[in-house]
């Protein structure tokens, strides 16, 4: 009995000792070659786990390495791209916005009548002619005879009649009379009732432009912060500080517009 007791043991050696040499030989790919019946047999006496865990961990540390890796390239990929362009395209494209609401500031102001002719004053009143509503300066000449009269000519004179339903049609309170083929259109004084009125449309229409001024403005800023991670501080600031003298500007343009026809209106 101890005889096969010792034989057993010494089998048991012969066993560890190939395998050991076995797992020092191995490398990280070996996990791709074939097994070794040695190895397999020392499983079976429970040793299982030199070749293929060591063989297993040097795989999926290999693995993990390269998984690490691809990760931290695609976080690269991943990195915001900053178009060298950004900055002019941002002003350019605030300086629009804040122009269009300039520009829709100056076309109310010139529905407003005063008490002085003006021959934008009727560019806004709509001409029925020919099945198709259009603007009255598309369908006539308007132009100023003096500071109390405008003289209205349809470039075709069968349209006089629409051109002077129209006119007396629009809220301006005027009164035209036909003058062979043109309309003269005299301006009546305002009341203090109606200039205060004018007055307060002119305020409002002030701080409407001037909502959509700032509106364009926060669109500019929200896109600056978007790439701010992508420029250098200083360049994101100097930026920053021509969205707001632009903002400025035109605002101050708009205050300048508006009080001139709160002038106009009460000097009328």
């Amino acid at each position: 009995m101890a005889v096969c007791l010792r034989r057993a043991l010494q089998s048991r050696s012969l066993l560890l000792l190939r395998a050991s040499r076995c797992v020092v030989a191995l490398s990280p790919s070996s996990y791709l070659c074939p097994r070794d019946p040695a190895l397999e047999e020392a499983s079976v006496l429970g040793i299982r786990g030199g070749f293929f865990r060591v063989g297993s961990d040097c795989s999926l540390g290999s693995w993990r390495g390269f998984a690490k890796g691809k990760k931290s390239n695609e976080n690269n990929d991943e990195k915001i791209q900053v178009d060298p362009n950004f900055g002019p395209t941002v002003k350019s494209t605030t300086l629009s916005q804040m122009e269009a609401a300039i520009v829709a500031l100056s076309r109310e102001l010139s529905k407003l009548r005063t008490g002085r002719a003006s021959a934008g004053m009727l560019d806004h009143i709509l001409v029925e002619t020919g099945g198709a509503k259009m603007p009255l300066n598309h369908v006539a000449v308007v132009s100023v005879i003096n500071s109390k009269t405008l003289s209205v000519t349809p470039y075709d004179p069968t349209a006089l009649k629409a051109v002077e339903s129209a006119v007396i049609s629009s809220p301006l309170g005027l009164n035209p009379t036909p003058d062979g083929q043109r309309l003269i259109a005299a301006i009546p004084p305002l009341t203090k009732e109606n200039m205060q009125a004018l007055c307060k449309v002119v305020a409002k229409s002030s701080e409407d432009v001037k909502q959509s001024i700032r509106r364009a403005r926060q669109k500019a800023q929200d896109s600056i912060k978007k790439v701010a991670a992508g420029f250098p501080k200083d360049d994101i600031k100097r930026l920053e500080k021509e969205i707001e003298e632009m903002t400025k500007r035109f605002v101050k343009t708009a205050d300048d517009m508006c009080k001139a026809k709160e002038k106009e209106i009460t000097n009328g």
